[in-house]
């Protein structure tokens, strides 16, 4: 290939690569909201993110960028008005009638709630058997209704989402447990896709296998740049998975604005790392110690979902399973790419230090922004 397209391919690639980075640093992340339904008490809990009812209702009065208690207490009624628009409980006879019991403030990983809890009315006399949810998809289609079901001795999980926005209410058409399996497999895969933190660390802890020797000379072939990198990949993936389990059985808990800040530091230190290993050449060291960390970042929705739900263990596999499966399809997409990117002069003197640089201070954007919000 001639210098001129060596640039040229240089040019588009970098090009395109900082578009996606860009695009990354105005993403927001994907939101949660919280739906327990408890069919033995007639009873429904609706839990909001302060910031996803901020994205459709005027909370903030004075404008200052912070959210007073009085602010709150005065914008409870159309907090509530919202909300209940949004959900409709029905059976057969008819749609039920929520009739609100108390309102207040509730506390997930991710930061304040507005919690409201109903008691449930049909007009039959008997409880609901379809729950239809349709906040904030309008606003963000990446938002999810999360819901727990108890009735009786029988609980399940379920997912809402903009193409599923209905769920079963009764045992019997309530998801099995392949079908729940399923919807928590593919909630994995979406979990990672939509994670550009993560996705940044990923991309980092690829670059070494794609890399010539210090000296310039090239690696012989394929087979030691992939051993190296499934030894990365090995490393991150036990280590988020060990976390991930230790946080949503509530073994071990950490403050997720700190786990989401250090998860951002991390993609820094591993950026500078690349350039210059001041922590060790061995990259699935660096992996393994940062994975433990991403998998708190992991846990934070399904630690929310899942406390006390006989289902626990099945979720929590289907999830683990399916952000692995998000990880492998996005290491196959890219690391070839990158890896006949390697062969061209300017990968390594040019490419790879703009991508380390770009995704560095990215990160360390997302620390000041997170340090700040705490």
């Amino acid at each position: 290939m001639k210098q001129s397209e060596h640039l040229a391919t240089f040019a588009l690639l970098t090009g395109l690569l900082l578009l996606l980075i860009s695009s990354a640093v105005r993403a927001h992340k994907a939101s949660d909201s919280f739906i327990y339904v408890d069919q033995g008490q007639s009873e429904i809990r609706i839990d909001v993110a302060l910031r996803d009812l901020a994205l459709v209702l005027p909370l903030d009065r004075n404008g200052d960028q912070k959210l007073s208690g009085s602010e709150l207490r005065a914008s409870r009624d159309r907090i509530t008005r919202w909300t209940e628009q949004g959900i409709t409980l029905s059976n057969a006879s008819g749609d039920c009638r929520m009739t609100g019991q108390q309102w207040g403030l509730s506390s997930h990983s991710d930061g304040p709630y507005a919690a409201g809890r109903y008691t449930v009315n049909c007009p039959d006399g008997s409880v609901p058997d379809t729950l239809e949810y349709q906040l904030l998809f309008a606003q963000d289609p990446l938002h999810r209704g999360l819901v727990s079901l108890e009735s009786g001795e029988f609980s399940t999980l379920g997912v809402l989402a903009p193409d599923n926005r209905r769920f079963s209410l009764t045992t019997e058409g309530a998801p099995g447990s392949l079908a729940l399996f399923g919807t928590f497999v593919y909630q994995g895969i979406v979990h990672l896709l939509i994670g550009l933190d993560h996705i940044l660390f990923l991309l980092v802890l690829m670059l070494p296998a794609t890399l010539g020797k210090p000296n310039g000379t090239e690696r012989a072939g394929l087979k030691p740049r992939l051993r190296e990198l499934i030894g990365i990949v090995t490393a991150f993936t036990v280590a988020h998975s060990i976390t991930l389990v230790l946080a949503v059985l509530e073994i071990v808990r950490l403050p997720i604005a700190w786990v989401e800040t250090v998860i951002a530091l991390s993609i820094a230190v591993a950026a500078i790392n690349v350039m210059w290993p001041v922590l060790g050449k061995k990259t699935w060291k660096l992996a393994f110690g940062f994975g433990l960390i991403h998998g708190f970042g992991f846990a934070s929705v399904l630690g929310d979902l899942t406390s006390g739900i006989s289902q626990t263990v099945l979720a929590l596999a289907g999830f683990n399973i399916g952000v692995e499966l998000g990880q492998l399809a996005l290491l196959i997409l890219l690391f070839p790419l990158f890896y006949l990117w390697g062969k061209t002069n300017h990968y390594g003197k040019a490419a790879v230090p703009v991508m380390l640089i770009a995704v560095g201070a990215i990160s360390l954007y997302w620390v000041a922004q997170r340090v700040t919000a705490i």
